[in-house]
């Protein structure tokens, strides 16, 4: 008798399969772009679920991140590493001077960090450099400074209130962010501690306008970064209570490789290595009897590609599209077309247009189809779907909590990469896997952009009714 019943609701289910109650968003004005299906294996064909439109060009928003995965592990597999060094034409004499510059050589790690740096100052102590006759030469060549292509990041070459919109070089840290850390004085009315996160001496300019207010007072504060022909400052505001934790604060830096500079400066001055000239920024490669003296690798390329998917840092996403382009001096459209290339050599995947690796703008195209033509071309990779899979986020312990939501189905069962945009126009975009209730994978992708004057679109507009009719699809197979 239960199999009977199950088999109705398998058979309802079967019926009722279709993205209907994503659809009703088409009646407030939004555009939409939908597909699922399932996929298939040796005699078992692919079958489509549910369909809206599913060719319209439509803006996938960071959904085009999973274009970047999926790119990047075809061209450089799951264990590459990029390699940032410090290099010399010059040579280290008995006492330790090193006669020449010194020349860090960006390789384009979208995770360096400050602690990659300090290994390379403490790799360098350890060839038995004390001082530098020279300068510490910041090289961008492979790209940098990337000219800007979204009004984010044009307005935040001169001031910006965020960490997203970092600027881009191969030679950048830190995400290309300054970070300053908050913490409350001892005595109610007094300025707060405000101190550079990764050294005791400020790596940056500092304007503290914030005020330490009784216990339980509560903590606001407000932040930008402001430059001006004098470098960088970074200007706080507000108030923190006396009992409150400190509070690290990201903003954009004006210039990533100078920021580079003015961080290793203060390292190298840290370790007691002396340098006898100011540090230079270049766009040329390093001299070609340079010799490497401090080597660091960054992380595997699928440990790289989990973090810009979970997160959808916006930095690391273009400065690994970047990296795909073959000529020294990379520029974003470049990157765009390389990413355009990679999808061109998919069968069947349509037009699509990509002006960057992280989806900042809304002049990214692409449709459902195409979307999920490349998450089936990654699903029969064997050796690189467990990586690319696994950069995506599950509904129930994602990383994004918005998407922690809908029926325990969708929850359990899907894997998923999300776009989000609200200027000029709201964008809300989803894309990724799921698996039914007899063990079958399916892929679906839908893309939902607004117009000047639709209503402002919430997430729950789209993943409640997309969660449903996932549900569906899952349970009817």
């Amino acid at each position: 008798m239960a199999g009977g019943v199950l088999a109705f609701l398998l058979v309802s289910h079967s019926l009722q399969a279709d993205f209907s109650r994503l659809g009703q968003l088409s009646e407030k004005g939004f555009s939409i772009s939908a597909e699922a299906r399932l996929l298939g294996g040796g005699a078992v064909p692919d079958k489509m679920l549910g369909q809206i439109d599913p060719l319209r060009q439509l803006s996938p928003a960071s959904v085009t991140k999973a274009y970047l995965a999926a790119a990047m592990l075809e061209r450089f597999g799951p264990q590459h590493r990029f390699t940032s060094r410090l290099v010399s034409s010059g040579v280290v004499d008995a006492d330790g001077v090193l006669h020449g510059d010194l020349v860090f050589e960006g390789g384009g790690d979208p995770n360096l960090t400050t602690e990659n740096l300090w290994r390379l100052v403490q790799r360098l102590q350890q060839t038995g450099v004390r001082d530098v006759n020279g300068a510490l030469v910041i090289s961008q060549w492979r790209f940098g400074p990337v000219n800007c292509l979204t009004t984010d990041r044009c307005e935040a070459q001169s001031r910006v209130d965020n960490s997203y919109s970092a600027l881009l070089s191969s030679a950048g840290v830190n995400y290309g962010n300054w970070c300053i850390n908050v913490a409350p004085a001892g005595t109610p009315g007094e300025l707060a501690r405000v101190t550079s996160c990764d050294s005791p001496v400020p790596l940056t300019r500092i304007d503290n306008r914030v005020v330490t207010r009784p216990d339980n007072s509560g903590t606001e504060l407000n932040a930008e970064r402001i430059s001006s022909e004098s470098g960088d400052v970074m200007r706080v505001s507000g108030q923190i209570s006396t009992n409150a934790h400190p509070r690290d604060i990201y903003r954009a830096a004006s210039d990533p490789a100078l920021q580079t500079a003015q961080t290793l400066v203060a390292m190298l001055q840290q370790a007691g290595i002396r340098l006898v000239a100011p540090a230079r920024i270049t766009t040329e490669p390093p001299p070609g009897n340079a010799t490497s003296l401090a080597v660091v690798e960054g992380l595997p390329l699928q440990e790289l590609l989990l973090r810009t998917m979970n997160y959808s840092n916006n930095f690391m996403a273009d400065v690994l599209a970047l990296s795909l382009v073959e000529t020294p001096r990379a520029e974003l459209n470049q990157a765009g077309a390389a990413l355009e290339t990679f999808a061109a050599s998919l069968p069947g995947h349509g037009p699509l247009e990509l002006l960057s690796g992280s989806g900042l703008t809304t002049e990214n195209r692409t449709s459902a189809h195409g979307i999920n033509v490349m998450l089936e071309n990654m699903f029969y990779q064997g050796a690189l779907f467990p990586s690319f899979v696994a950069a995506f986020q599950s509904p129930s312990n994602g990383v994004m909590r918005f998407i922690r939501r809908g029926p325990e189905v969708f929850q359990n069962n899907v894997m998923l990469k999300t776009g989000t945009l609200n200027q000029p126009v709201a964008v809300r975009a989803v894309g990724g896997y799921f698996r039914t209730v007899s063990g079958r994978w399916g892929v679906f992708s839908v893309l939902v952009n607004g117009t000047g004057s639709t209503p402002y679109l919430n997430w729950s507009l789209v993943l409640d009714p997309l969660s449903h009719d996932l549900e569906t699809f899952i349970l009817s197979h």
